[in-house]
């Protein structure tokens, strides 16, 4: 299925449309391989994190509670919020991977990260089809990128140490910016930014714990608004 030329040239489109996101997670990666070896993980058990969880803003989360001496129940219940937005790209993804053997369907799923999701749907609305080879091909690339980026950070994290005075959580930033840009041309989408992101700078001072989700909701509200005002009735 995957040796034909109209796959092979599926596979490397999806790799190189998932390049600029990867390269873009380098330094993420390389953050979290150091922040690992900083709180006492093995080498072996950081990289294991990376080929296992795959998830870089939960992993973060992770290695912070774990410094800070949180409980399993604070990391995983943390690790359950913010991968939540999970359950929508899934939602999104149902309509095109429920006819699909079920190998694939867990391998789509284990790939799927905002960034395979971003490609991904961005593929599907170019072309008009879904593509699994696609989805699997972008998420793999992203995958190997994100593990080398961490291996990179545990070699780095056990030779200098305090890689974060860098400034290479800037990356993370970084990498969800170009993930959006091309949809702020959308008034909702780009509502739904400058709404959430006024807001977050304004309730930071009065609710510091929870301003970023207050700010998100109220932004995803008012996108939801207005996409229902353009939408075609």
């Amino acid at each position: 299925m995957l040796c034909d030329a109209s796959a092979r040239y599926v596979i490397w489109r999806a790799v190189l449309d998932t390049l600029p996101l990867s390269v873009a997670v380098i330094p993420w990666g390389i953050l979290t391989g150091a922040l690992t070896i900083q709180v006492g993980f093995s080498p072996l058990a950081a990289q294991c994190m990376s080929l296992l969880v795959f998830a870089g803003a939960a992993q973060l989360s992770a290695i912070t509670l774990v410094g800070g001496g949180s409980s399993i129940l604070s990391i995983y219940a943390s690790g359950f919020v913010i991968s939540s937005r999970h359950l929508l790209y899934s939602i999104t993804f149902r309509q095109h991977v429920q006819h699909l053997p079920l190998r694939w369907r867990l391998a789509i799923a284990f790939v799927l990260t905002d960034e395979m999701f971003a490609v991904s749907e961005a593929h599907t609305a170019n072309t008009g089809t879904f593509s699994p080879s696609f989805a699997l091909a972008s998420g793999f690339s992203f995958y190997l990128v994100w593990n080398l980026a961490t291996l990179l950070g545990i070699i780095a994290g056990e030779s200098f140490g305090h890689l974060e005075s860098l400034g290479l959580d800037f990356a993370i930033a970084a990498t969800f910016i170009a993930m959006t840009f091309d949809q702020v041309r959308k008034m909702p989408v780009a509502m739904t930014m400058l709404v959430s992101g006024v807001l977050a700078v304004f309730l930071q001072p009065v609710l510091p714990d929870s301003y970023l989700i207050f700010a998100a909701l109220a932004g995803m509200v008012v996108g939801y608004l207005l996409d229902s005002d353009v939408a075609p009735t």
